[in-house]
């Protein structure tokens, strides 16, 4: 699924993501360190995987959208 990065924390690692329909959903620390980024910057097209659906949406992965 691909986002658009909304924000980032350097310090924790942590942030959100806007999906294709708007609708924000935070990421954790270990989502963003499973993708091996070192920075992310608000704007940026993100690929991420995710568990659950609704109110449970987790993202798993962030990582950089590559064609």
């Amino acid at each position: 699924m691909q986002a658009t990065a909304y924000t980032y924390d350097p310090v924790t690692r942590s942030g959100s993501v806007l999906l294709d329909d708007g609708t924000p959903v935070d990421f954790g620390t270990a989502a963003f360190d499973a993708g091996g980024l070192r920075l992310l910057r608000p704007g940026q097209r993100v690929r991420i995987e995710t568990e659950g659906e609704g109110d449970t949406l987790r993202i798993t992965l962030v990582t950089l959208q590559t064609l």
